[in-house]
């Protein structure tokens, strides 16, 4: 048995060069993967994504096997700059968070093999990000995810959009490369939307998305409260 990956739209090598954040959102039935260039501040675009898959037939021990290799394939590919993975929560349902976890587990221990940085993210923290709302839906997320992209479709299934998800969110905290790269871009690449879909940065001049503002006012609230922002429930069933 092996995983498979469904390509969607984004050639990686006709991407403006940049720094590329490979997002794993983690599941043992379906894992979510998707890569994205960040350059000028907050232009973002997608190289690939897709979904590794296992069968709920399969030994677990062998399902791990076939995640495992389907992310180590994605990670030899793209030679990702970083990789950012959810942070899983304990659910009611242990039986699928102990699969999340032990398919998380596989994605850090996979990038640091290789050298590659690693950065933890709730699904709040993902959603403030890219909606500005840390309680979004999910289809809300899939709809920003593809305006920020520019996407002609939405990524199907949510696992593939909350990998972008987890990638853009990422790479709009850490940043990007500077220098001639980030130039370019900034002139011919794809700017993120904000969550109004306008693609306006935000009011003063400033070079964040209202999403990205929106996140960042989370998460000093939250520092000022001795708290980080409250996490969203995972789904179920994965």
């Amino acid at each position: 048995m092996t995983a498979t990956a469904v390509p969607r739209p984004g050639d990686p090598g006709s991407q403006v060069r940049g720094r590329t954040v490979l997002g794993v959102d983690p599941g043992l039935t379906r894992c979510g993967l998707g890569a994205v260039t960040v350059t000028g501040g907050r232009v973002v675009r997608i190289v690939d994504v897709g979904v590794a898959t296992s069968s709920p037939d399969e030994p677990v021990e062998r399902r791990l096997l076939a995640i495992a290799d389907a992310i180590e394939a994605w990670l030899d590919r793209l030679r990702p700059d970083a990789v950012a993975v959810e942070r899983v929560f304990a659910q009611s349902n242990v039986s699928t968070v102990t699969g999340t976890a032990q398919v998380a587990g596989l994605a850090m221990v996979a990038a640091t093999r290789r050298g590659i940085p690693v950065g933890l993210h709730t699904p709040s923290e993902v959603k403030a990000a890219v909606t500005g709302n840390g309680r979004a839906g999910k289809e809300q997320v899939t709809t920003m995810v593809t305006r920020v992209l520019a996407l002609a479709e939405a990524p199907r299934p949510a696992d593939a959009a909350d990998a972008l998800a987890l990638a853009i969110c990422h790479a709009w905290r850490t940043g990007p490369i500077s220098g001639a790269a980030a130039a370019a871009a900034a002139a011919g690449g794809v700017r993120a939307a904000s969550d109004a879909g306008t693609g306006a940065g935000s009011p003063g001049g400033s070079s964040l998305t209202a999403a990205q503002e929106a996140w960042r006012g989370a998460e000093a609230s939250a520092r000022r409260s001795g708290r980080r922002v409250a996490p969203a429930r995972p789904t179920v069933g994965r």
